[in-house]
């Protein structure tokens, strides 16, 4: 098993488990959440919400990698994308990404206080979700939808931040951000598919076999049919349609590059960064269009 040299500071191990080193990820949960409060606020939201879900979006996430890297000490080691992160080479104790976890979560819950009761309590209801989903592949054949629901969790917080309630469009955003987050975390899972069926482990990648690609195609269609029939209820405009019709355009490149024969094994990880692209491009779009 490969490990990392012992010379490496701690700090910079903590950052690498807490995955600070990768923003992708990081910024992928924090677009649905932007997604929310912009829309919540009509493109202007109130700078001290934007402070909380920048904020919490880092801590949130940082306790994400912390428990799923707990469950997975094991497991991890024998994947070759993983087998270096700090707790499968032991470079950290199971004490010290606890400690980490346990700092994370405080964070979270100091943020979580200064909001409304609706909202404090929709963040309370997320932690079982992050605690349990890095478990979720051992018993589930789509894990990956148990993610798309923590996902989730950030669109319905971040909007009653603003409006202390859940209307309407904010459930046509939730759907659209569900399936938008299986389209590309199921891209992401592809990358793993032989270290996962030799290990015994699921995912969604697996579990559509031969058509993941059309499953990833019908996932991004549905984002885009949800977030089409919230641009009608929000009366976001052309502007937003034009972004919407990018994206679409983006995504179905995606789809046609899934159908090749063969795919190198890059493909998948910059397909999944693209999408951070694509969200954020949605979210000028919602931002102009609303204030339009």
């Amino acid at each position: 098993m490969t490990t990392i040299p012992p010379t490496e500071p701690t700090w910079l191990t903590v950052i690498r488990l807490l995955r600070w080193d990768k923003p992708t990820g990081r910024l992928i949960l924090m677009i649905p959440a932007l997604w929310g409060l912009c829309l919540a606020a009509k493109g202007n939201p109130p700078l001290p919400l934007l402070g909380v879900v920048i904020l919490g979006t880092l801590a949130t996430s940082a306790a994400g990698c912390v428990v799923n890297d707990l469950w997975d000490r094991d497991i991890d080691p024998q994947v070759e994308r993983t087998k270096n992160r700090p707790l499968a080479a032991r470079s950290l104790s199971i004490a010290t990404g606890i400690g980490v976890l346990i700092v994370s979560l405080i964070c979270a819950a100091i943020l979580a206080a200064y909001l409304n009761p609706l909202t404090f309590w929709l963040c309370v209801a997320a932690i079982p979700v992050i605690l349990l989903y890095p478990g979720a592949k051992r018993v589930f054949p789509v894990p990956q939808l148990v993610l798309s629901i923590a996902w989730g969790f950030a669109v319905l917080i971040s909007w009653s931040m603003v409006t202390a309630s859940i209307d309407t469009p904010t459930w046509y955003l939730w759907g659209a951000t569900i399936f938008w987050t299986l389209g590309f975390d199921t891209i992401y899972a592809m990358s793993d598919r032989d270290d996962d069926r030799r290990i015994g482990v699921q995912s969604s990648a697996l579990f559509f076999g031969n058509y993941v690609a059309e499953a990833v195609g019908i996932f991004f269609i549905l984002t885009v049919g949800l977030l089409g029939y919230l641009s009608k209820i929000m009366a976001l405009g052309s502007i937003f349609g034009l972004t919407l019709s990018l994206a679409a355009g983006f995504w179905l490149w995606q789809y046609l590059r899934l159908k090749q024969p063969k795919i190198p094994a890059s493909f998948y990880p910059q397909m999944f960064r693209e999408n951070v692209w694509i969200g954020f491009g949605l979210l000028l779009g919602m931002v102009l269009g609303i204030r339009h």
